[in-house]
């Protein structure tokens, strides 16, 4: 199975410092819905997995949070698209909880959820925690200079073999 992860705000769609809270402030990133289509049609799985503390904060709710992700599940299908699911850590960084990136837990649960090996899976992000992530399970972390990224390969300190794209359409681009 070829399975690749994506992390969400700054990757698919825009980021906010101030969160994305509503469906009407998700919005994608130009070319990301066509990537995760051409990824798709490949034969690529594509599984989301992002933190979402703004939940943990009270800053939006459950039915909120899903439905952000039904608006971007609609937009990916409609673009020709699947996402096949989506992981998410409601906690707060303060929290330390396992399931938040840097941390390994929603990758441990997208490996089991799927029964695969996440050796050499690609994990893209544009936050240094994205690809710690995918580096500590033995991913291939890639990213992407959209969102933060830019900011994150200017911080340096990338984990080993972290590929760079300018964004998703390119990251398709390669894999397909």
């Amino acid at each position: 199975m070829k399975l690749v992860i994506l992390d969400r705000d700054g990757v698919i769609n825009y980021d906010s410092d101030k969160y994305i809270k509503h469906p009407d402030e998700w919005r994608p990133i130009p070319g990301s819905l066509d990537a995760i289509a051409r990824l798709t049609q490949d034969g690529w799985r594509v599984v989301v997995a992002t933190n979402q503390s703004g939940v943990g904060r009270g800053l939006f709710d459950m039915a909120s949070l899903n439905a952000i992700h039904a608006k971007m599940h609609r937009a990916v299908n409609q673009a020709g698209g699947r996402i096949e699911a989506v992981f998410y850590c409601p906690d707060t960084d303060e929290s330390q909880s396992p399931c938040r990136k840097p941390n390994p837990g929603m990758f441990h649960a997208i490996a089991e959820r799927f029964n695969v090996s996440l050796a050499d899976a690609p994990c893209v992000g544009d936050s240094l925690r994205d690809l710690q992530a995918a580096a500590s399970v033995g991913g291939r972390p890639i990213l992407v200079l959209t969102g933060k990224g830019k900011k994150t390969r200017a911080a340096g300190d990338l984990p080993e073999a972290t590929a760079v794209y300018p964004d998703l359409a390119a990251v398709a681009q390669a894999l397909c």
